[in-house]
């Protein structure tokens, strides 16, 4: 019973410092930039207050999934570091209570933290941005016209079953044209029955024409007749207004939406290492978590009369060293020095072993 109580205790301390945390940290990303964009939007745009409001709250959750780490690790400095001060850890362990099941409360906050900020990142994250960008693109910059853009996928989905895929390396806003098309048409057990090929496909206001391209009957995943062709109409309705609309930013894809489109343009030949290492990312930075609250419980228990300035000071940069880190470790996954799934989790494999490292030592 006095074992729980104490659990209880220390999981709420960290977690009362954790919402603090997250609150402070958050508060510094919208001071530095979050107000300057808005303040620039309605000098630059003359933006409502509607408009306004609604890019503040919108862009909050693409900040919050950052503060989530940083405010793990201040939270577990600073209370550790407040029991460690107070001798509160001595007379804990002069009890029996040993180092393991000190560290035990916010070791699991850490892994729940993870796992919430896990599916945070995957249903809310995407979607704010989204909406972001829509607010951003049509009712502040008041664009109306469809802008240029790579990489363009068009689906058609029919009882949960994908009947015709469109790719399109270029669309052309000046032009209204689509370069480097391909067209697959699948089958009912979703093999590839039928592919077209064109150098560029071009909207006449109400069709799309494919150029200069070749058609393949596939059989068995072999092809078996092919023709070339001049033109070719698109058989497809959609206009270039919507086919801008339907296109996503990485950042606005959730991890399912990111491993498809990684799948297919894996199969267009073209590098998917940027998209790799944005689905990775999805795990990792919610998991530095759990990795600062490895690393956090051991630094927090060196005594000191001045531990709320001193955890706050440790924290900025293990932070600091850790996002270093990340950055570097990202940049070489979009060059394709290494593997991205392994680059990513650099930065999490080095916290771990530094974090398994201190609490050896500590619990001796």
């Amino acid at each position: 019973m006095r074992i729980r109580i104490l659990d209880k205790y220390i999981f709420r301390e960290v977690t009362l410092t954790f919402i603090f945390g997250i609150c402070a940290f958050s508060a510094v990303f919208i001071g530095s930039g979050t107000l300057f964009r808005i303040a620039k939007y309605i000098t630059d745009y003359g933006a409502s207050f509607q408009s306004v409001v609604k890019i503040f709250v919108l862009g909050l959750p693409s900040i919050i999934i950052w503060t989530f780490p940083m405010s793990m690790l201040l939270a577990v400095l600073l209370t550790f570091g407040r029991l460690s001060s107070s001798s509160e850890i001595t007379a804990m362990k002069s009890c029996g209570i040993g180092f393991s099941r000190i560290a035990l409360p916010p070791i699991i906050l850490g892994i729940l933290v993870s796992i919430f900020a896990i599916a945070f990142n995957e249903y809310v994250v995407p979607w704010a941005n989204t909406a972001y960008s829509n607010v951003l693109y049509y009712e502040i910059e008041h664009n109306t016209a469809p802008k240029s853009q790579e990489h363009i996928i068009l689906k058609e989905i029919k009882e949960d079953k994908i009947q015709r895929l469109v790719y399109a390396r270029l669309y052309d806003a000046e032009k209204q044209s689509m370069y480097g098309v391909s067209m697959h048409d699948y089958d009912e057990d979703g093999k590839i029955a039928h592919v077209e090929t064109a150098e560029y496909a071009s909207w006449d206001g109400k069709t799309w024409t494919l150029h200069d391209g070749m058609i393949y009957d596939v059989t068995d995943g072999k092809s078996e007749h092919r023709m070339r062709f001049q033109t070719q109409v698109l058989p497809i309705e959609t206009s270039p207004k919507q086919i801008v609309r339907e296109q996503k930013k990485p950042e606005e894809l959730t991890m399912k939406e990111l491993r498809a489109q990684i799948k297919i343009m894996q199969t267009q030949f073209v590098n998917t290492n940027e998209l790799q290492a944005e689905l990775y990312q999805r795990v990792t930075v919610p998991m530095a978590s759990l990795v600062f609250a490895l690393i956090g419980v051991p630094l927090g228990l060196q005594p000191t009369r001045n531990s709320s300035s001193k955890g706050f000071a440790m924290s900025v940069i293990i932070i600091f060293l850790y996002y270093a880190v990340m950055t570097l470790s990202n940049a070489i996954a979009r060059a394709g020095a290494i593997p991205p799934i392994i680059a990513v989790w650099i930065p999490n494999i080095i916290g771990l072993v530094v974090g398994s490292i201190l609490i050896r030592r500590a619990s001796r």
